[in-house]
């Protein structure tokens, strides 16, 4: 795993924040700024309480930019449905499971790795870090949120802050993603307690119509 270090600090894009109507424009945008990831939130109205993107619209993408995509899982039952997205994927592509809708989590992060893709698993608030004891060396980061998913525009939850920085002392190396309300100033908060990627939307890359300065100014927070 890398090293933690700020200068490693990287955006990923919330695209159900994006504009879907004019998405070349805002994915040419993207690759301009230097994004290093395309975060696209799939719900199925089972695991979380909304409905959004699915695998035609990775494959769109796939097809549209080189900027590597990085798909959070928000469905029960992951381990069932992860070889829908196969012709959606390739190397330097991340796939985030929830450790809460997985019943073997191990079998479902190497079927991730065999994808040719970068397994990562993701923590709802209120699950503990001890969970991530025994997935260690199945892994290649943790998504930590910071909210409950489902939605966008919610406010963190304080605990989480703290959860962070004691998934950072425990774990030194692991690289660690936040998802969740990543406005500005929660940016640099997430930055101190030792996050190295920001998945970001509403609260941030998309708070107005200058998405170029507005990633300029989230990158100056993390850096």
């Amino acid at each position: 795993m890398e090293k933690h270090n700020h200068k490693n600090s990287k955006i990923a894009v919330s695209m159900m924040c994006a504009d879907f109507l004019n998405l070349e424009q805002n994915i040419r945008e993207f690759e301009a700024c230097g994004i290093e990831y395309l975060h696209i939130d799939i719900m199925d109205g089972s695991f979380v309480p909304n409905y959004t993107l699915g695998v035609d619209f990775c494959r769109v993408l796939k097809n549209a930019t080189s900027i590597p995509l990085d798909l959070h899982l928000m469905i029960s039952e992951p381990e069932r449905k992860l070889e829908w997205f196969a012709s959606a994927i390739g190397e330097g592509d991340c796939i985030s499971i929830h450790y809460e809708s997985t019943a073997h989590v191990q079998r479902a992060l190497r079927k991730i790795r065999d994808m040719g893709a970068s397994p990562i698993i993701a923590l709802n608030p209120a699950t503990p870090l001890a969970m991530l004891e025994n997935i260690l060396d199945d892994i290649t980061a943790v998504l930590i949120m910071t909210v409950n998913p489902g939605y966008a525009g919610q406010t963190l939850i304080p605990s989480t802050i703290d959860k962070i920085r004691k998934l950072r002392s425990e774990y030194k190396t692991v690289i660690i993603q936040a998802d969740g309300n990543v406005s500005f100033e929660n940016a640099k908060i997430m930055r101190d307690v030792g996050v190295n990627i920001f998945v970001a939307g509403s609260s941030s890359v998309f708070v107005s119509n200058d998405i170029a300065g507005n990633i300029r100014k989230l990158r100056e927070n993390i850096n």
